[in-house]
């Protein structure tokens, strides 16, 4: 039995203010047997103040009083060591800009026992993200103390290649970290009717359902800048069902799970990743589409 972690909370620009709450929130997780804890893409420094300019930011402008880009920080720096020895026993995954020399990525890192288990680099760039940060190229699974973990960044859970490049690599659990954004027009002032909360959900669903694999699901909460977040981290079964939710509030979606026996079970009888037909699929599913 494994008692996963999935928070939705707010991060911004201040790093002694986010680890003040990654440590309250890493006790609080100790304390209910947690042994993962997905906190939210950009937790670290916080997220992009905007979305949809294609002009390249200077780390030094400023939306609202904080800087449009959060810090840039070395994944063997002293704010990831810091981390992994908050983690210690826990696997914990977190988002943050990563800097690699003049290039700066929108990265997943995963913790544990005072080091790194694994990396990814966001690989789909919304809305003009592209600006602030380089693409990464690949999707790729790693062993940890609570089974075989992947890891994917809000936008790249809209593309089923990215979580079935994770299952297929042997994923038994994917952390989705996300700083998903509320409709920017037609913006409902309930979240809970807001359209982008709908597809958040949905994609979770699906994606956890498809691959057959527990989904971890967190989000940042609150606003930064122009953006308004949705919140809703949850964890979803390999059935596609939700077993605990944080809805469109800060929290914490905790939930303990058999994982041997849940992925058993969905996958007895129609086990997706063994009865895909890939010499069936046209080579152009793969290919580029321009708009």
């Amino acid at each position: 039995m494994i008692t996963v972690a999935a928070v939705a909370a707010e991060f911004g620009r201040d790093l002694s203010a986010a680890f003040a709450r990654i440590e309250t929130l890493l006790e609080a997780a100790r304390d209910r047997g947690a042994s993962l804890v997905v906190l939210p893409e950009a937790a670290l420094g916080g997220y992009l103040t905007a979305l949809g300019s294609p002009a390249p930011a200077a780390s030094d402008d400023l939306v609202d009083g904080a800087s449009v880009l959060p810090p840039a920080l070395d994944i063997d720096g002293p704010e990831l060591r810091r981390l992994a020895a908050l983690a210690g026993d826990l696997v914990v995954a977190v988002g943050l800009c990563e800097s690699d020399g003049a290039a700066r990525y929108n990265t997943a890192v995963a913790l544990h026992g005072g080091g790194v288990l694994g990396v990814h680099r966001k690989v789909h760039q919304p809305l003009g993200e592209g600006a602030s940060y380089r693409a990464g190229d690949s999707f790729a699974a790693f062993d940890t103390p609570v089974g075989r973990l992947g890891m994917l960044i809000c936008y790249d859970k809209a593309f089923p290649e990215a979580a079935r490049a994770l299952a297929v690599d042997g994923a038994q659990i994917v952390a989705c970290l996300s700083a998903w954004p509320a409709a920017r027009t037609f913006a409902a002032p309930d979240l809970t009717q807001d359209r982008w909360t709908r597809r958040f959900d949905l994609f979770d669903r699906a994606r956890a359902l498809e691959n057959q694999v527990l989904w971890v699901s967190s989000n940042q909460a609150g606003t930064f800048g122009s953006l308004r977040f949705v919140a809703s981290a949850k964890v979803v079964d390999a059935g596609g069902d939700i077993l605990a939710t944080t809805g469109t509030a800060p929290g914490v979606a905790y939930a303990t799970v058999d994982l041997d026996d849940m992925l058993s079970a969905a996958r007895a009888s129609m086990f997706h990743l063994r009865d895909r037909r890939p010499d069936a699929y046209p080579a152009g599913a793969t290919g580029r589409i321009e708009p």
